[in-house]
Order: structure tokens, then sequence, then C-alpha cells
């Protein structure tokens, strides 16, 4: 792929408008070559879009916007994100939180381990040795993130640390064999689905450390429903492929 691969930050956003600005700030301050956001704004009524086209219109060769009127879950604004960084021809595309929870210091080290290895995905992950969670996570959040992990890997055997993961670097190449754009399911559900194409694709999934950092500005976006679609979601793979 080579120094100037062009790689796209997929950042889905709804009611960002705080964070948008500081994180291509954080991603400007990089200096990576061929690096862009694009921003996948759900009609945010917080003026989140606005600020995106501000970013753009300053920028157009760091920030691109993607306006979606339907807020319609995780999944779909990543599939319409990655479907519009693809047609762009994006060698590398990334997937990161809004919300500042995903350190962008990492991002580096992600891209060079996708250049230099076989690996098809990259992970930032908060559990392989020197990974870790901001103290201010809550111990309820804590211990759902690790009973996700550790359910997800014993129903669908991935062997990955951090399954449920929202902070990835995919090759172009490997989201295109995966079919990403007929991937059903949404919220956090949505990237195990991911990870489980890729291994059952037999691609190579690596693991980075990362510090995971508690949101400061806005609300989570968890809610019951995202939550029970992530409970049965391993159940319908694995069924589906007996």
């Amino acid at each position: 792929m080579g120094e100037s691969a062009k790689i796209i930050v997929v950042v889905p956003t709804y009611n960002e408008r705080e964070n948008l600005p500081v994180l291509a700030a954080l991603l400007s301050d990089l200096k990576l070559p061929g690096l862009q956001m694009l921003v996948v704004d759900d009609n945010s009524p917080d003026g989140t879009g606005d600020v995106a086209d501000g970013l753009a219109k300053a920028a157009p060769e760091a920030v691109g916007v993607l306006h979606r009127t339907a807020k319609d879950g995780l999944g779909r604004a990543y599939i319409a994100g990655i479907s519009r960084a693809l047609d762009e021809n994006a060698d590398i595309i990334i997937q990161m939180d809004a919300d500042l929870s995903h350190p962008s210091t990492v991002i580096p080290t992600m891209v060079e381990t996708l250049q230099t290895t076989d690996a098809a995905v990259v992970i930032g992950s908060r559990y392989v040795e020197g990974g870790s969670a901001a103290e201010e996570w809550a111990w309820h959040r804590r211990l759902l993130s690790a009973f996700a992990n550790i359910y997800v890997n014993t129903i669908l055997r991935l062997h990955v640390k951090d399954a449920t993961a929202g902070f990835k670097a995919w090759k172009a190449d490997t989201l295109r064999a995966i079919d990403v754009a007929t991937i059903q399911s949404n919220g956090y559900s949505f990237q195990v689905e991911m990870n489980y194409r890729a291994v059952r694709k037999g691609f190579r999934i690596a693991e980075v450390p990362i510090r995971f950092e508690e949101r400061t500005v806005g609300a989570s976006k968890m809610s019951l429903k995202v939550q029970l679609e992530s409970a049965l979601m391993p159940w319908k793979l694995r069924f589906k492929r007996s």
C-alpha cells in the first residue's frame, strides 16, 4: 500500500457538536498522509451536521460529510460511511467513535500493523496486555463489557480479546470480501458480526492496546433494545451457520 495509502476514518455522529471539532484537530495533529475523516451524521438536532459542514468547508481535503435523514442505528450509519469510503477508493478504513473515548494517537500503529503484517483488520483493544479503560468508567459498564466479550467468544469462538470494540482499522479489500453492505445487525452487535465474518473468511484479526476513555461531553447511546439485540445476535449467527 505504500506511504501514501488513502485512509478514511468513518465517524458516525448523533449530537456530538462539542466533540467533533476536537476530534478533527486530534486527527489533523497525527500528520498522517492521506488521512481523511468522514462524518456520518444522522440528522442531529443539536446541529452536529452544520459543525461537520463547517469543518469540511475549512479543510475539504481532511473532512468529508455524509448526511443521513434517518436515525436507524450505528450499524446502518457505519454501512453508509464504509460504502462511501469504498466508493472513494480508500485503502484503509477506520471505525471510530466521535465521543473521544478512542485514542487517535494509536491510529498510526493500527495503520502500520495493517501495512506490515498479514492482519486484515486491527482492533484497538482494551483487553490485550497494555490496554485499559478509564477509572471513570462505571463498574456496571465494565462488568457488562467483560461479560459481553466472554459471552460472544464462547458462542462464536472468535479468539479476539475485545470482540465488541468499536475502534478498528480495516483493509478495504477485507471489507469488500465480508460484503459489509449486507450485514443486518445494528448497535454494538454490528461490530461482532463484522469480526465473525472476517474470521469465517479466514482473515487474521490483530489487536493493539488502547486506553479507553469515558466520554466527557454528551450522552451514551446504549439503549435496552441495543443490549437485547447484542445478546441475541451471536446465537443467530451460530445457528445460521449450522
